[in-house]
């Protein structure tokens, strides 16, 4: 099953790819409309749209599930129910797909909620505690946004159709721009895991690795950017606009600070994902939106890579994730080093690789635009704060000394994984140049003053070379981060998030719950109530027991005293 769905993924997204050429070209947008029911004078018509984004992101989907589905044979070899896994991963995809051909909120709904109920499907798909707990927030964090977005479908219905594409220009001007801008904006935030949302993302690291390579790179969290992507005109020169902008600013320095104290492999390329949406999601805000659109596919092809190179460590390391157990990698498996290398220096912005183009544009931008200096330090400080965790990591699991338990490693021999591998790594290294070409119809080349052009590269570095030695901390064999335990607990527990959005909404409900549960239901409606009547039935039932068993003369007297009242109320009747 995994080689026929990576032959039919594969071949449909070149197509698709293809496809999207020739309407950028001839600047085609296609609507389809299906007439589900026509009821008299009712049509229920279902529209769908085809431009050249909605292909060329559905081929980029298709291409990455496409070699995910492939590694997966190998990585989920030995799962017995691996048709099941792929199921769940095809429906994961489809879902997708309909979010991002539907010009229409109803229909985006569908797979908006399509992919939150599959998500918590392979989220949980190891069944233990820690996967039913990371299922249940991932899943409950992401209802904010969907019911966000029912309450804008509802306001929606002031308009003729749900098709919000061509009420767009109308709520520009509008109080429907601050409603429905503010109610899409929230869902995003919620989906894409921007700030206060952001404590699910690393939780849904509980999924196989397969998925995680498929869900942080181009399906549910970009969902979010896609969906404000297409809602950008009412996003720009607005409040909402500078409030996303604040907040998704932040969230790419939380989430960059917080993976240079983390030592879950998994979880610190969860918080590069967290940190690279916060950068599509801040110059998005600022009104370019093409160039967040690109971002966001040059992430999806080293972010998915990254993954499965991790998938690969972890695999061979009989499933070990902290990054303190590895070291040495770089010699035991060095197809698999090499890809992570690429991916990673892709994700700091290294000069011709995919992430640069996407990345360097978007900073010149930066500096181009007028910006304050704390949104213009929060860009580039959290630059720098990628490179650094990014080294930090190449340190650990690459050229760091080899650890007890790296020693006993197995070496490159999963084919079908480094297959795979070596098909992302090819797109990570030509697909930033490539895309330049194709989405920008002029070479951009922006002029800005020599010290701005040379900031990036300096501040990327300044980043790199601070990773690399504050890790090397085999001086003294003394570990730095545990002199300032206080900060170092702050900053990796992503600024206390997790216990301010989840356990924090969920101690106090919890506890008066508890209370409510003692006074009443277990307290004074319970002692006056069921335990009350039951204690007067056992109380009579006993007196009659002690009655008719024990004592005839009481018994007869009863009966006496009785056939007297029913002869008074007969002779005063």
């Amino acid at each position: 099953m995994c080689k026929i769905m990576f032959i039919f993924l594969f071949f449909n997204s070149l197509s698709m790819f293809f496809m999207g050429i020739t309407f950028i070209m001839d600047n085609k947008v296609w609507f389809f409309e299906w007439e589900v029911i026509s009821l008299n004078s009712m049509n229920i018509v279902m529209t769908l749209l085809i431009d050249w984004m909605s292909l060329i992101f559905m081929s980029f989907v298709l291409m990455i599930s496409s070699l995910v589905v492939f590694y997966s044979k190998e990585y989920m070899e030995s799962d017995y129910k691996i048709n099941r896994f792929i199921m769940l991963v095809l429906m994961f995809i489809m879902s997708m797909m309909l979010l991002i051909i539907s010009p229409n909120l109803i229909s985006i709904l569908l797979g908006w909620d399509g992919l939150g109920l599959v998500s918590y499907c392979l989220v949980i798909y190891f069944q233990n505690i820690k996967s039913y707990n990371a299922g249940m927030l991932t899943a409950l964090s992401n209802r904010i946004g969907d019911v966000s977005l029912l309450l804008a479908i509802a306001w929606m219905m002031n308009y003729g159709s749900w098709n919000y594409i061509f009420y767009l220009e109308v709520m520009k001007n509008n109080l429907e721009m601050i409603i429905v801008g503010s109610l899409v904006m929230l869902a995003a935030m919620t989906k894409s895991a921007q700030i206060p949302f952001s404590s699910w993302l690393p939780a849904a690291m509980a999924a196989p690795t397969p998925v995680s390579a498929l869900v942080h790179s181009s399906t549910l969290v970009t969902a979010g950017v896609y969906l404000l992507i297409r809602f950008n005109v009412i996003l720009a020169n607005s409040w909402m606009g500078d409030l996303l902008l604040l907040l998704s600013g932040l969230t790419m320095f939380m989430a960059g600070l917080g993976a240079n104290y983390e030592f879950d492999l998994k979880k610190i390329i969860a918080l590069s994902t967290l940190s690279q949406l916060g950068l599509m999601m801040s110059i998005l805000s600022l009104g370019y939106y093409k160039l967040a659109f690109f971002h966001l596919l040059t992430h999806a092809l080293f972010k998915a890579l990254l993954f499965m190179c991790a998938g690969v460590i972890i695999h061979n390391m009989n499933n070990f994730q902290d990054i303190r157990y590895m070291g040495g990698l770089s010699i035991m498996m060095p197809l698999t080093s090499s890809c992570f290398n690429i991916s990673n220096l892709a994700l700091c912005g290294m000069p011709f690789l995919a992430g640069f183009y996407s990345k360097d544009l978007i900073l010149e931008l930066v500096s181009l635009s007028n910006l304050n200096i704390f949104s213009f330090f929060l860009f580039f400080f959290s630059t720098g704060l990628t490179v650094c965790y990014s080294f930090r990591l190449v340190y650990y699991t690459m050229t760091g000394d080899s650890s007890f338990f790296s020693i006993n490693m197995l070496n490159d021999k999963g084919w079908i994984m480094l297959n795979s591998m070596m098909g992302l790594m090819f797109l990570s290294i030509i697909g930033g140049s490539l895309l330049v070409w194709l989405l920008f119809s002029t070479p951009l080349v922006v002029i800005i003053p020599l010290y701005f052009k040379l900031l990036p590269l300096f501040v990327c570095i300044v980043g790199g070379m601070l990773g690399y030695l504050i890790t090397n901390v085999s001086l003294f064999f003394y570990n730095k981060t545990l002199n300032n335990y206080n900060m170092s607990y702050f900053y990796s527990s992503m600024w206390f998030m997790p216990y301010i959005s989840t356990y924090g909404i969920m101690l106090y409900p919890m506890y008066m719950g508890g209370k409510v549960l003692k006074v009443f239901d277990q307290g004074w409606s319970e002692y006056f109530g069921g335990y009350q009547l039951y204690n007067y039935l056992v109380k009579i039932s006993q007196l009659n027991q002690m009655m008719q068993n024990n004592n005839l003369k009481i018994f007869l007297l009863s009966f006496v005293i009785w056939i007297m009242i029913l002869y008074l109320y007969l002779v005063w009747f």
